[in-house]
């Protein structure tokens, strides 16, 4: 399991004109902290920093911590596994009275 933290709700607007099609474009991006590890299964000190596109008219996660949904996984034109971040809430567990 892939931990991702969202700390704010800001987010990037990519707008434009397509040079290849003429077409006009809008991207949005929200920042996100994934908790990796390394080949041999170390976690870094700190959470590495990207970046998750986000849909047309969804709205931005709230901040808390996240997992990768399954439907981030998909294959490429390409036949290639590729990932395209969707996020689900990681569950807490219930605190015991």
């Amino acid at each position: 399991m892939i931990k991702v933290t969202i700390a704010q709700t800001a987010v990037r607007d990519l707008k434009g004109t397509s040079a290849k099609t003429g077409r006009p474009y809008h991207m949005r991006f929200q920042n996100g902290y994934a908790h990796t590890v390394d080949k041999d299964g170390n976690a870094p000190p700190y959470p590495e920093k990207f970046e998750v596109q986000l849909e047309d008219e969804q709205q931005p996660y709230a901040p808390g911590d996240y997992t990768l949904h399954p439907s981030s996984l998909y294959i490429d034109r390409d036949g290639r596994l590729a990932v395209s971040a969707r996020l689900a809430p990681l569950k807490r567990p219930a605190a015991s009275a």
